[in-house]
């Protein structure tokens, strides 16, 4: 039986694909899609930089590691676990306009997203983006659930990025389904969700050379 790709929302903004150095995420996602992701730009607050892929309209794969040009953040650097793992898929984030509203509703609800916060990056062309979003460093359920964001008047970053498919399907591994499911409603949101004895996030991409799998 095909996967059923109908559960997946529409409101994926990107995938978050963490590696030990850029060069070397960069490698792998070339290797698996077939497309090489371009620098996206510097994170002095996080201590890391990006390349990213498009995977959609709206939706696009950050390859995130740290950046060694970069001074300690004052927090630390951000998904410093991650870093020490092999490359792969650690986070997910869902576009959210109205961000503020969304944030204090799902914290009604008991699901504690963090602050929203205010980012920009310079681009390497010298374009600054900027956006609106939930703490990256609170992780509710091992990283299980998305964090949110808003570009706001930003073009959304899928657009510019080089084209690699269309991501088709996201699935969450977790020892707690249940729970992962009531905090996706709380959300609004809507992914397909397995019993494990441990976290994992797999999403499946439409490529030129047919569905990948990445995780």
């Amino acid at each position: 039986m095909s996967p059923d790709h109908s559960v997946l929302p529409n409101n994926i903004d990107h995938l978050v694909y963490t590696a030990s150095n850029l060069t070397t995420g960069m490698d792998e996602i070339e290797r698996l899609l077939g497309v090489r992701p371009v620098p996206g730009g510097q994170h002095p607050d996080f201590g890391t930089h990006n390349a990213l892929l498009s995977i959609g309209s709206s939706t696009y794969l950050e390859v995130i590691a740290p950046d060694p040009s970069l001074k300690s953040p004052e927090q630390g650097l951000l998904f410093r676990k991650h870093f020490k793992q092999s490359p792969r898929l650690t986070r997910w984030v869902i576009s959210a306009e109205k961000i503020n509203e969304l944030a204090n509703k799902v914290s009604d609800g008991g699901l504690n997203l963090g602050d929203v916060q205010s980012g920009s990056r310079e681009k390497p062309d010298g374009t600054v983006l900027s956006w609106k979003l939930t703490d990256l460093r609170v992780m509710p359920l091992d990283g299980a659930i998305p964090f949110l964001i808003s570009w706001g008047d930003t073009p959304h970053p899928a657009r510019s990025a080089p084209r690699a498919g269309e991501l088709v399907e996201l699935r969450i591994e977790h020892p707690s389904p249940s729970k992962v499911e009531e905090a996706l409603e709380l959300i609004g949101v809507k992914v397909r969700i397995i019993k494990a004895s441990k976290v994992r996030l797999l999403a499946v991409v439409k490529t030129a050379k047919g569905e990948v799998e990445l995780f």
